[in-house]
């Protein structure tokens, strides 16, 4: 690739380590930003996980989404921008603007440093969270169309990353030549590569560890960190992916109860503590009037399932995603190596 030298935001999360390890095996220079340099040896110790060896030279740019500082030093010289920093919160602030502030002002903030230093194009991290919630479920998959409302009933991470994915398209409209492409990822599994758990990762580490005694009927989109980095440098590369947002999926949906048989069946012994129980509807509804974990991110999906489609990105780019039960099984394996199960 001529060694061109991309710019990727957030490089000690879980997404981002993946697409620095995806780029510099694919003969990209790579510089990531952190939001202090002492994070520095924690983003080598998640690239050394994912194969990267000490060879490999990765430059640091101190930049956060909050303050205009180091942001135009950090874009010097860049071709490319995969912005994947973004707010996650484990718990949903009593404010949503803790985290649609941060999301949408951040990415303006990429998007005009990136404008300014001449950088050809940005792909944007942003989420199936804006394109599935807020209206009611369609009859069909849904697809790159589709678009939450985040005027209705919505999670304040919801609503940041729905607003910051259309602020980034207004912005983009004005910006003089400057391409945009976005990722909308479902919920992301696969190789973990430190302690710091997302919430989809933690899903399976509740399962592997017996933390939960039953399983409740609710369903969740699945796919590979490996493969949302390949389709990041896909979307970065690829003529046609210019001005178009892909729905990463490695399939349709799958219910939590599906995700536990696969683990019992691909792990043996490994997975001799995930749950076997279905819990009853009926049981998670009254849990949700004593557990606000239960109330918040299970009771409102009992009984709704969100049909998925990946036909975009495969048609688009030739994107060729793991199936959902290899990245769970990748996820589970990598917990267990790491002592995390």
């Amino acid at each position: 690739m001529g060694g061109e030298l991309v710019l990727v935001t957030g490089g000690s999360g879980f997404l981002g380590a993946h697409c620095i390890a995806q780029l510099l095996h694919d003969g990209y220079r790579v510089r990531t930003t952190v939001r202090s340099p002492d994070r520095e040896p924690d983003v080598v110790a998640l690239l050394r996980r994912a194969g990267v060896g000490p060879e490999a030279r990765v430059a640091f740019a101190a930049a956060n989404l909050t303050d205009d500082a180091g942001w135009a030093a950090a874009m010097e010289d860049v071709a490319f921008v995969l912005h994947t920093a973004s707010p996650f919160p484990s718990v949903q602030p009593r404010n949503p603007d803790e985290l649609i502030v941060p999301a949408r002002d951040g990415a303006l903030r990429a998007l005009k440093a990136a404008r300014e230093a001449g950088v050809r194009r940005v792909v944007l991290t942003s989420s199936f969270a804006a394109i599935g919630y807020g209206r009611p479920v369609p009859d069909r998959p849904y697809t790159e169309e589709d678009w939450t409302d985040p005027e209705a009933n919505v999670s304040p991470y919801v609503k940041s990353k729905t607003l910051a994915e259309r602020a980034a398209w207004d912005f983009i409209a004005g910006a003089g030549g400057m391409e945009l492409a976005v990722v909308n990822p479902v919920g992301i599994f696969g190789p973990v590569l430190g302690p710091k758990l997302s919430s989809s990762i933690e899903i399976v580490q509740r399962f592997m560890s017996g933390a939960l005694p039953a399983v409740p009927k609710v369903s969740t989109g699945v796919v590979d960190v490996r493969d949302v980095a390949a389709l990041h440098v896909l979307a970065m590369t690829s003529p046609a992916a210019a001005g178009q947002r892909f729905l990463a999926s490695a399939g349709d949906a799958m219910s939590l109860p599906e995700m536990a048989g696969v683990l019992h069946a691909r792990l043996g012994t490994a997975a001799a503590k995930v749950p076997t129980r279905v819990m009853p509807d009926v049981v998670a509804r009254i849990g949700g009037w004593f557990n606000k974990q239960l109330a918040e991110d299970v009771v409102p999906r009992l009984g709704r399932v969100k049909h998925l489609s990946n036909a975009k990105a495969r048609a688009t780019l030739g994107w060729e995603p793991r199936s959902n039960e290899e990245a769970l099984v990748a996820t589970a394996e990598s917990l267990v190596e790491l002592g995390l199960a």
